[in-house]
């Protein structure tokens, strides 16, 4: 749900243990988490997304608020989401955070380590990783067509820019979720440059020149390097090529349009290597937590290209997160690709890209930088703001052309 500026009447909340959900029983939290996965199914949820897990956290749910009564105080208190600025326009809005997220990452960073269940007690990660897997079996299955309509509704997802209009012709809500565009959708902006860089997904986009402003500005998580995110031994010498490199990230909301393309002319290196992990909500504020590094620790798949004008490597990390069912591959070893050209999707749920550059080989274009690298003012110091981005975008241009 989106918000403008003046819509705005109350705080924002900060997640801390403190906050809206403070005094909330973690147990009463997980029981309801688990029931508005459920929702998901028609056969209890009636179709209508907006009761199950695209709900607002401001969302008034009987069953959730009988059992966990303080999110009235935080509908109350709060706006829980994130601020976002669409490139397109300029203008700087509010997102609202899905009503899941939320609950997830009360109990990842707020709660204990176990919880209680009606079928027996559950480690946090354990719930949330069942959770997730259950969701992509509802969406997976004929009668989650039903939750379609009403997921266009509620995301005004317009259906003349893809390949099958028809909702018909979907067999469940995973494929309507993971459609295909036409080829003309997502048009590559600076085409003809072969220096071009363009933007790998729909999404919300932060860039960082170097790992230590993404470190100091974004990722929190005490853990994160990039040995940790490719998974790989820090002697490795594919981690050393990409020492003081740079980052892109784009993150996917649900309602985004949910293929991953190529920002790079290039030669697919090798295979993707999947990497096994958890199922945390990769919402910003759960990035910038500083106990725990989301990305490293989650369900993630690594795939390296070959820059074509350069010879350079770029790591391509494909990032699972809660509620999101699986990572796909498009593309094959050896493979030639161009700007633009797909290289996988995400089943149902919200998720993230990282591109990984070697050092000084990008130059990420100045409004990109100015929104993701906050700078003083005399109102004092503004924080990192995502852009509103769509594939084929440009991200900026390589540093040797």
């Amino acid at each position: 749900m989106r918000l403008q500026l003046h819509q705005l009447t109350k705080p924002i909340e900060h997640l801390t243990t403190q906050s809206g959900l403070s005094g909330a029983n973690d147990d009463d939290i997980a029981e309801s988490f688990a029931h508005l996965i459920g929702s998901s199914q028609p056969s209890q949820g009636g179709g209508d997304v907006t009761q199950g897990i695209h709900a607002p956290a401001h969302s008034h749910i009987p069953f959730l608020h009988k059992f966990v009564p303080q999110l009235q105080n935080l509908a109350n208190k709060y706006h829980v989401g994130n601020y976002v600025i669409d490139r397109k326009t300029g203008e700087k809005f509010f997102e609202s955070m899905p009503i899941y997220a939320r609950l997830g990452m009360h109990l990842l960073f707020c709660g204990k380590e176990q919880v209680k269940l009606l079928e027996g007690s559950k480690h946090v990660e354990d719930l949330l990783r069942e959770q997730s897997v259950r969701e992509g079996r509802i969406y997976d299955s004929p009668e989650s067509v039903k939750n379609i309509p009403s997921f266009i509704h509620t995301y005004q997802i317009p259906l003349d820019e893809l390949l099958e209009p028809d909702i018909q012709h979907y067999g469940n809500f995973n494929e309507f979720f993971y459609r295909k565009l036409k080829l003309d959708a997502r048009p590559v902006e600076n085409v003809d440059d072969p220096a071009g860089f363009c933007s790998a997904a729909d999404c919300r986009l932060v860039v960082y020149p170097t790992i230590d402003l993404a470190r100091k500005f974004w990722i929190k998580g005490d853990e994160f390097s990039i040995p940790s995110l490719l998974n790989l031994d820090p002697s490795d010498p594919s981690c050393s090529q990409f020492n003081g490199g740079a980052l892109a990230i784009f993150r996917l909301a649900p309602s985004d349009y949910h293929r991953f393309h190529s920002p790079i002319d290039a030669t697919v290196s090798a295979k993707a290597k999947d990497v096994l992990g958890q199922y945390y909500t990769v919402n910003p504020q759960a990035i910038n937590q500083t106990n725990l590094d989301v990305f490293s620790r989650n369900k993630r798949s690594v795939l390296f290209l070959q820059h074509t004008l350069s010879g350079k490597p770029i790591a391509f990390v494909a990032i699972g997160a809660l509620l999101v069912g699986s990572i796909n591959w498009t593309v094959e070893e050896n493979a030639s690709v161009r700007r633009g050209d797909e290289l996988g999707y995400f089943a149902y749920g919200g998720s993230t890209v990282i591109a990984v550059f070697p050092p000084n080989f990008i130059m990420f274009d100045e409004d990109l930088v100015q929104h993701s690298v906050p700078h003083n003012s005399n109102a004092g110091r503004s924080r990192a703001v995502e852009t509103l981005v769509k594939v084929g975008d440009s991200l900026g241009r390589w540093n040797g052309a």
